[in-house]
């Protein structure tokens, strides 16, 4: 299983166009072509955090527009997984062809089902879509109930929150274990997946809410059996104290240790520690061993940060 970070497809500094995210992909894959080239079976997941907050605004827009409906926030990540699912799917096969290398490949728009009671439900945290100023925000609050809280790391404003509870179980992960074991490339549960939950009819209801996309994938992973569980982001290692007087390097971190440094405080919570807490889940959950890397660095085992039992 391997997770692809937000830099695979967007980069900082970048508008964001086709060609862009097109070029970007390109290179993130050619990354993991030595995993095809040993033979393992693969699951890729992918992120999706500037692209949905752009379909949010192009949902809003066509609404004061053209007074087209405004789409809600599962329609918007299921959008978002279908569009980069088929631009990496896409992608790949070229870059396969480049190797002269032949595997199926195929995009599953994938439904994650949560608690509906889950805690974060009462406490919103995670910031989607524009940032608007304090009498927008007050009119859509009351207009659609949604949930604002100010920005005070960017430009000042207010933007809507949501609810990112834990992912309870990836729906159709059978499928998805399936097709890999074929030797078909999955690409699935990109940006967290579409959260769900059952309701007193057993029906299956659409969340307002996102998912995190490293713990959905480090779940998609032990549901499948996955033996390994690479984490791609934009530092070669995991450090503690990173960027701050005392920073280190760790290769390799025991469960108990990196318990023991996330309770220190050591990882950055709106970064490294979301990683953490997913490959501790992978690993615990029947993993041998989850990777956090760089995704140029991936296949230099001088490289990347292990967690293992």
């Amino acid at each position: 299983m391997v997770a692809l970070g937000g830099n695979a497809l967007l980069r900082d500094g970048q508008e964001g166009t086709i060609d862009q995210q097109e070029q970007n992909t390109a290179e993130t894959l050619e990354s993991i072509i030595f995993l095809v080239k040993k033979g393992y079976n693969i699951v890729l997941s992918h992120g999706n955090g500037p692209q949905v907050g752009n379909i949010m605004m192009q949902n809003e827009a066509g609404e004061q527009m053209y007074d087209i409906p405004r789409m809600p926030l599962d329609v918007c990540v299921a959008d978002s997984q279908g569009a980069i699912g088929y631009m990496i799917e896409r992608t790949l096969h070229n870059v396969l062809r480049k190797h002269n290398l032949s595997r199926e490949v195929v995009t599953l728009v994938t439904m994650v089902k949560v608690d509906k009671d889950d805690e974060a439900f009462q406490n919103p945290t995670k910031r989607v879509g524009r940032i608007y100023d304090k009498q927008q925000a007050d009119r859509l609050a009351k207009e659609k109930g949604w949930v604002f809280k100010e920005e005070v790391k960017t430009t000042r404003g207010w933007r809507r929150v949501v609810a990112s509870p834990k992912p309870v179980n990836v729906m159709n992960d059978k499928v998805v274990e399936g097709l890999a074991k074929t030797g078909t490339i999955v690409i699935a549960s990109g940006g967290g997946g579409v959260p769900v939950y059952i309701d007193e009819n057993n029906n299956v209801r659409p969340s307002e809410a996102v998912i995190d996309k490293d713990l959905a994938s480090s779940l998609l992973a032990a549901e499948i059996g996955a033996d390994e569980f690479y984490i791609l982001t934009d530092v070669p290692y995991v450090y503690i104290n990173y960027k701050q007087p005392g920073e280190k390097i760790i290769e390799h971190l025991k469960v108990a240790d990196a318990k023991r440094y996330l309770e220190q405080g050591m990882f950055g919570e709106g970064s490294m520690a979301p990683k953490i807490h997913a490959s501790l889940q992978f690993v615990e959950n029947g993993g041998s061993r989850s990777v956090i890397t760089e995704a140029f660095k991936l296949e230099d085992t001088s490289f990347g940060t292990s967690i293992t039992k």
